[in-house]
C-alpha cells in the first residue's frame, strides 16, 4: 500500500534542509522544535506564549492522556485541539517510553505491554492497536507508532530484542492505521541503541514497511552527544530524502545545531520549560542560571536584543529575586523566555540554510554561545 507524502523539501545546504510539513490543523516549518504539553497543557504558559513564540507544532503525552482524562472522554469533547484550546497542529507519542521509564511495574510481551498506572495503581495494557486507536480517538495530526526504548548503557542482546519487537509492533501500528482519516500521518520509529549496525537495520526494515515520516528514537537517554551524533550519521542516510526525519526527545540548543547539520528535521524536549521551572535561561550568550547569587544586583535584561518582551523588560536582578523566592512568576517567565529562544533560533536556522550559510551560522551560534554570560561554567 502506497504511503501519501505530505512534506516538501524546499531547500537544503549540505545535509541541512528546510522543509514545509502539511497537516490537517496547518503547515509547519521545518526545522521545527515542538514544545512539550505532557498533558493538555505547557507548564507554566498559555498557549497563546506558545503560538506567539513562534511554535507551528506541540506535542502531547499518550500515555499521559489516555491515563487522565481518558481518550474517549477526549475524542467526545472533540479531539485535543477543541479540548486544549491549541487550534495547531499536534503529534502524540506512542506511549511506549513513559510507560518504561514511569512505570515501576511492567511487563513486555510480543502482544503488548501491560503496566501499572502511576496515578490510581490499576493495571493497564498497550498494544499497537490500541496505542494507534488512543493517539486517532485523541485527533492528533501525526501519530508514533509503539515502540520499546531500551535505556543506555545496555547489552547488546537487550538491544537488539527491543528493536526487533519494534519492527513488528511498527507493523502492526501501521495496519491499526490503515483507517486514519486523510492527511493525518503516522511515523515509525528506528531504534538500535548505540549500535550503527542495529540501527541500519532497523532503518531499512522500516522504509520497507512504509511510513508518513520516520523518527529516530531510544537516544538522549543518558549517552554522550558523540554517541547520539554518530547514530543518526548511521540512521539519516538510508531514510527517505523526501520524508521529514524526527530526532526525539532532543535537546539542548547546540544538540539541535548538529542534528540540523546531520539532515533532521523535527524535535521536541521538555528542556525549556522544565529548566525554567528550576531558574534556567536559555539565551544567545549560553545557558544563565538566575539562582547564582552574582545575579542579585544585575540590572542588565537577559537580553536587550531579543525579540521577546520577558528577555528584555525584567532584569536579571529581578528573575533572581523570583527563582530564589520560590514565586510561580519566576518559572512562568523563564518557561517562556525559553520557548521563545528556542523558536528564535529555529528561524535563525531555516533562514541560514535559505541563504546557504548554515555552516557560518552554525559555528558563530556556538561561539557566542561559549564566549556568552554562562554562570553555569
Amino acid at each position: 500500500m502506497s504511503v501519501a507524502n505530505h512534506f516538501q523539501v524546499l531547500a537544503t545546504d549540505g545535509e541541512a534542509r528546510i522543509g514545509r510539513l502539511a497537516t490537517p490543523h496547518g503547515p509547519v516549518r521545518t526545522p521545527a522544535f515542538m514544545p512539550v504539553g505532557t498533558a493538555g497543557a505547557m507548564k507554566g504558559m498559555h498557549w497563546r506564549e506558545v503560538r506567539d513564540a513562534g511554535s507551528d507544532i506541540v506535542l502531547g503525552n499518550t500515555y499521559h492522556l489516555m491515563l487522565r482524562p481518558g481518550a474517549e472522554r477526549i475524542a467526545a469533547l472533540g479531539g485535543l485541539q477543541a479540548f486544549t484550546g491549541w487550534n495547531g497542529p499536534m503529534l502524540t507519542d506512542s506511549g511506549g517510553f513513559q510507560v518504561m521509564s514511569l512505570s515501576e511495574l511492567r511487563k513486555v510481551k510480543e502482544t503488548a505491554v501491560t503496566f501499572r498506572s502511576h496515578i490510581d495503581g490499576a493495571m493497564v495494557e498497550l498494544s499497537p492497536e490500541r496505542s494507534i486507536e488512543v493517539q486517532r480517538l485523541l485527533g492528533s495530526d501525526i501519530a508514533m507508532q509503539m515502540d520499546e526504548c531500551v535505556r543506555l548503557p545496555a547489552e547488546r542482546g537487550d538491544i537488539d530484542r527491543a528493536m526487533q519487537l519494534s519492527l513488528r509492533w511498527a507493523e502492526r501500528s501501521k495496519r491499526a492505521f490503515e483507517t486514519a482519516p486523510s492527511g493525518y500521518m503516522l511515523f515509525g520509529i528506528v531504534q538500535g541503541g548505540d549500535i550503527g549496525e542495529l540501527r541500519r537495520m532497523s532503518a531499512t526494515r522500516l522504509v520497507d514497511i512504509g511510513f508518513h515520516g520516520y523518527a529516530i528514537g531510544g537516544l538522549a537517554v543518558g549517552e554522550p552527544q558523540s554517541v547520539m551524533l554518530a547514530m543518526i550519521e548511521e540512521t539519516a542516510p538510508l531514510l527517505p530524502k523526501e520524508r521529514p526525519r524526527y530526532l526525539m526527545g532532543v535537546g539542548t540548543p547546540d544538540d539541535i545545531l548538529e542534528a540540523v547539520a546531520r539532515g533532521i528535521d523535527m524535535f521536541d524536549c521538555v528542556m525549556p520549560t522544565r529548566n525554567g521551572r528550576h531558574g534556567m535561561a536559555f539565551t544567545r550568550h549560553g545557558q544563565i542560571n538566575l539562582r547564582n547569587a552574582r545575579h542579585a544586583d544585575d540590572p542588565r535584561p537577559l537580553d536587550e536584543t531579543s525579540s521577546w518582551p520577558s528577555a528584555r523588560n525584567y532584569s536579571r536582578a529581578y528573575l533572581h529575586h523570583l527563582v530564589r523566592s520560590g514565586e510561580t512568576l519566576g518559572a512562568m517567565l523563564l518557561s517562556e523566555i525559553n520557548v521563545a529562544y528556542y523558536q528564535h533560533l529555529m528561524g535563525e536556522i531555516r533562514q541560514a540554510i535559505a541563504q546557504g550559510t548554515f555552516a557560518t551560522f552554525r559555528e558563530r551560534t556556538r561561539g557566542d554561545w561559549e564566549k556568552g554570560d554562562i554562570a553555569t561554567r
